[in-house]
């Protein structure tokens, strides 16, 4: 059975599936994309930030930090080092808020996802639903293995075909959907690592009476 006659087969519940499909396949690749840039840029760029700002090049981390913000924690870093003359509290609650900031972003797009997840089977269901009248609507017990018996084997083919495809879509996005979800449980995690160890270096600096700021203006 080809595509068409697959989809042909699932009834009227295939065209939202189908919207669901596409709705999750296009997230999922905005996704992908957004993870590989993080894990094969971010670590060493962070690393990079870390080492200036130890070497006190307080300049030469604020620009890397700029170079590099469309990732998530130089951009937590930016916010804090841009501050003036900050307290440790002060810098502290920056990387704090700028990193609750982020989490939405890395965050983005689950709540599509598990609607997608839970209301793919249910569909299916519905496509089940229908297909099962059509075939008690069509079914004959004065007419077995007559002119009724094609309505009878299309309403189960429906019902098959259509719990099949929001199984399917279902599965799919819920294998990205949970790998997207460990991953953004990952970058939680570095974010308060590494946070923390600027946080460090900072309060060390401060304590020393070195000049913990650079004006760049």
């Amino acid at each position: 059975m080809g595509i068409k006659n697959l989809f042909a087969a699932g009834g009227v519940v295939m065209w939202p599936l189908l919207a669901f499909s596409v709705v999750a396949l296009a997230l999922i690749v905005e996704r992908v994309r957004f993870w590989y840039r993080v894990n094969t840029r971010q670590a060493k760029v962070v690393r990079e930030i870390l080492n200036l700002y130890r070497m006190d090049n307080v300049v030469g981390a604020i620009e890397k930090s700029r170079q590099n913000a469309n990732l998530p924690i130089p951009r937590i870093f930016l916010a804090a080092l841009e501050l003036e003359e900050p307290t440790p509290e002060e810098f502290r609650l920056a990387l704090e808020s700028e990193a609750q900031a982020e989490l939405p972003i890395i965050k983005r797009f689950n709540t599509i996802f598990d609607t997608i997840i839970g209301l793919s089977p249910l569909f299916g269901l519905l496509g089940t639903v229908l297909g099962l009248i059509v075939s008690f609507a069509s079914l004959n017990l004065g007419d077995v293995g007559g002119t009724k018996t094609a309505g009878v084997t299309s309403g189960i083919s429906e019902a098959l075909v259509s719990t099949a495809s929001g199984l399917i879509v279902a599965i799919f996005t819920l294998f990205f959907a949970n790998s997207f979800r460990g991953l953004a449980q990952r970058q939680t995690g570095l974010i308060q690592e590494y946070g923390g160890q600027l946080e460090l270096l900072y309060r060390r600096r401060y304590e020393r009476g070195d000049k913990v700021y650079a004006s760049t203006r």
